[in-house]
């Protein structure tokens, strides 16, 4: 005995719509498995819910890009725009940019030096030589803010005990040694 026909439309009930939906994707995911495996097809499948939760299924033996690029050279539908296109160079470009600049801080750490010619060698030695310089007025600019806080904390600290001394030495009390004066 044999399944009955239904009526394609929208199940108005949300939790049988929901049941529905799990059994069904399940059942599609299955086949699309299936089908990779005895026909060697290639397979991509992208299933979002109505909830927004993404289910896929790729074959194994190829990627998402290659199914993409094969999808656009047989429709002849553009799948990625110039938006898109854009995007992907500047992080091309960004990518570059790293690595120039990993390679540049390895050679300020003095590693990787010895590819670098003699022009490049004057250019990095002028740079360490600026920043040592900045280092040097950072550290001196720290130094006599210590100093100048030190001379602060020490006059206040001789305020200090200017007062406890004359709180403490109304009529014949004791210095801070505990001597009478």
């Amino acid at each position: 005995m044999g399944r009955g026909k239904i009526e394609i439309k929208r199940i108005e009930n949300s939790s049988n719509r929901q049941v529905t939906y799990s059994k069904r994707k399940n059942g599609i995911l299955k086949k699309a498995k299936e089908i990779t495996v005895l026909c060697d097809a290639q397979v991509s499948l992208i299933i979002f819910g109505s909830s927004g939760k993404m289910h896929e299924y790729i074959s194994p033996s190829t990627t998402l890009i290659d199914v993409l690029d094969r999808y656009h050279k047989a429709s002849g539908k553009r799948i990625w725009d110039a938006k898109h296109e854009n995007l992907s160079n500047e992080i091309d470009r960004v990518k570059k940019e790293n690595d120039s600049m990993q390679i540049e801080l390895r050679h300020l750490k003095g590693e990787d030096i010895n590819s670098l010619n003699y022009k490049e060698l004057m250019a990095l030695e002028d740079a360490l030589e600026k920043g040592l310089d900045g280092v040097r007025d950072k550290k001196t600019e720290v130094h006599s803010m210590f100093m100048r806080n030190g001379k602060i904390l020490e006059e206040e600290n001789r305020e200090l005990n200017f007062l406890l001394q004359q709180h403490l030495t109304p009529e014949g009390a004791r210095n801070m040694h505990g001597q009478w004066i």
